[in-house]
C-alpha cells in the first residue's frame, strides 16, 4: 500500500482537487513508517490525515516524528493536517487536541485544516448502534462541527456506509451542511455528486446572498445599521452569513 501511495502521488494529476493521504494513527506504530513512503515521492500531498487522536500526547508524538521524517529530505514542506474524531476520549479532550495544534504551527511542518468525525469506530466505542438517520450521533456531531468551528477550523461530517441508500445519504448531506459542517466523508463515486450539492449553494441561494450583500452595502452608504430585505429584519449575523455563501459559491465556482 505505501509503494502505492508513492507511485501515485508522483503519477495521477489531482488538477484543483487536494490530495489528502490517510496515515495510520499515532498508536498503531505504523505512522512514522507512513510518513517516510509519502515523503519518498517527488510530488507530496497538500495534507495529511491523521485518524483516531485520542490525546494532546499522541499529536505532540505525531509532531515530532513528522519533523524527523521531514529533515531527511531536501524539501520544507508544510502540509495540511486533518485530525479525526473517533472516540469519546477523542471528543472529550477535542478541545485541547485543536489548542495544542496551534500551538505546534511554529515548531512542526503542518498547519491544522479540518477535523473530520469517524462515527463508525465512535459508535464501536460508545456502544452505540447505527441508525440511517444517525440519531444517536446527534451531539457528538454538534460537538464537533462547534468546537471546530471555535478555532477557525473546517468540519467534515460522518460517512454513509450504505453507499446504495441514495436518500438517506442526501438526507444526511443536507443535515450536516444546515449544522454547519463543510463537508462530508464518501466512499463511493457514487455518493460523491449528491453530496457535493448538498454542499454548494443553490443558485437562488447565491442571488439572495449578493442582493443582501448589495442592500447592505446600500444602506451603509446611507448611515443605516439593520433594514429590511426580503421581508426580513437583516443584522450583521445574516450579513457574515451571505458572504460565507458567495465565498463557498465562488471556490466551487458557481
Amino acid at each position: 500500500a505505501r509503494a502505492t501511495i508513492t507511485r501515485l502521488l508522483d503519477e495521477v494529476d489531482f488538477g484543483r482537487t487536494e490530495c489528502v493521504v490517510r496515515v495510520n494513527s499515532v498508536d498503531s506504530e505504523l505512522a512514522d513508517d507512513d510518513l517516510l513512503a509519502i515523503l519518498q515521492a517527488k510530488k507530496l500531498p497538500s495534507g495529511i490525515m491523521l485518524p483516531k487522536v485520542d490525546s494532546v500526547e499522541e499529536l505532540q508524538q505525531f509532531a515530532a516524528n513528522l519533523n524527523a521524517a521531514v529533515a531527511e529530505i531536501e524539501a520544507n514542506p508544510i502540509f495540511d493536517l486533518i485530525t479525526m474524531v473517533e472516540s469519546a476520549k477523542g471528543l472529550m479532550n477535542l478541545p485541547a487536541i485543536l489548542q495544542e495544534a496551534g500551538n505546534l504551527i511554529d515548531m512542526s511542518p503542518f498547519r491544522l485544516a479540518a477535523v473530520t468525525f469517524g462515527s463508525d469506530d465512535f459508535c464501536a466505542d460508545i456502544g452505540a448502534s447505527r441508525t440511517s438517520d444517525a440519531s444517536e450521533l446527534l451531539y457528538a456531531r454538534q460537538k464537533v462541527v462547534v468546537t471546530a468551528k471555535a478555532f477557525g477550523l473546517q468540519a467534515i461530517d460522518l460517512v454513509s456506509i450504505d453507499f446504495k441508500d441514495t436518500e438517506s445519504l442526501r438526507r444526511q448531506a443536507e443535515e450536516g451542511a444546515r449544522m454547519g459542517f463543510t463537508g462530508k466523508q464518501v466512499i463511493h463515486p457514487l455518493q460523491v455528486p449528491i453530496v457535493q450539492q448538498a454542499f454548494s449553494p443553490s443558485p437562488e441561494k447565491v442571488a439572495w446572498a449578493r442582493g443582501l450583500i448589495l442592500a447592505f452595502q446600500h444602506h451603509q452608504q446611507e448611515g443605516k445599521g439593520s433594514f429590511e430585505y426580503e421581508g426580513k429584519m437583516i443584522y450583521k449575523p445574516a450579513l457574515l452569513h451571505a458572504q460565507s455563501i458567495i465565498q463557498l459559491a465562488e471556490s466551487v465556482k458557481l
